[in-house]
């Protein structure tokens, strides 16, 4: 069964950085397309950044581009997102989605459907 498992959640204030990592397993090869989503108190679940196998660059959504990184480490089966300059508005409870097969289609990297696993979230709260 496949596994996904996040972990670097945390407190910090404005203007200050925080790593996220990703770790899926469980299955017989690597994700073909993974990714960050969060999700704010009220708010409906974001994109914010993926990675998809045989794509040169990662997708970003436009309000964390600049401060968003994501990386993968040589297993493949990861996703870190380094988080610099954090801004109030990033407070939110992060997901990491995973995806295998056909339903990766980049066009919606920022669709929850795209994705067949969930992790079940690390909080990321910023203060003043």
């Amino acid at each position: 069964q496949v596994q996904v498992v996040e972990s670097g959640g945390g407190s910090a204030q404005a203007g200050g950085s925080l790593r996220l990592s990703c770790a899926a397993s469980g299955y017989s090869h690597p994700p073909n397309c993974m990714a960050w989503f969060r999700q704010a108190p009220e708010k409906e679940r974001e994109g914010v950044a993926a990675l998809y196998i045989g794509q040169p660059n990662p997708y970003y959504a436009d309000s964390v581009k600049g401060r968003f990184t994501v990386s993968q480490d040589s297993a493949k089966n990861t996703l870190n997102l380094q988080i610099d300059n954090l801004k109030l508005e990033d407070t939110a409870m992060y997901y990491c989605a995973v995806g295998y097969g056909i339903a990766c289609r980049e066009d919606d990297w920022d669709r929850r459907w795209t994705y067949n696993y969930w992790g079940q979230g690390t909080q990321v709260t910023v203060s003043s």
